[in-house]
């Protein structure tokens, strides 16, 4: 029997232990993973593995010229129906894609388990 299809999560996050904490609860979930640290690597990363990333989860702080929010923007434009999860220390961040879902930091390894278990529409 063939492999089964594993969905890819793309997680963008420059604090590293945060970082690390998403990317082994996804990859427990059974999720493949792939993370970077800036928006810049997220949209070079979207654009190599296009519809194979179900889903994204960003910080909205990230290192570089794009924040989370216009990762966020960008890759719903390309790709409508990927799952998006943004989150942030902060509570008043601009205005995300429709059908993104925001999380307040700390999140609980559990919330995070959830939204990425819920279909993206």
């Amino acid at each position: 029997m063939g492999q089964a299809f594993r969905p890819t999560a793309l997680v963008v996050e420059d604090d590293y232990v945060q970082r690390s904490l998403a990317t082994m609860l996804l990859e427990e979930s059974e999720m493949d993973v792939v993370s970077c640290d800036n928006g810049e690597d997220a949209l070079a990363m979207i654009e190599e593995l296009g519809y194979r990333i179900a889903m994204l989860f960003t910080d909205v702080e990230l290192g570089g010229g794009i924040d989370g929010i216009e990762l966020a923007h960008q890759a719903k434009r390309r790709f409508p129906d990927m799952r998006v999860i943004v989150t942030s220390g902060t509570t008043g961040v601009r205005r995300l894609p429709d059908g993104s879902v925001f999380m307040t930091k700390p999140w609980a390894p559990l919330q995070l388990l959830r939204e990425a278990a819920r279909p993206s529409h």
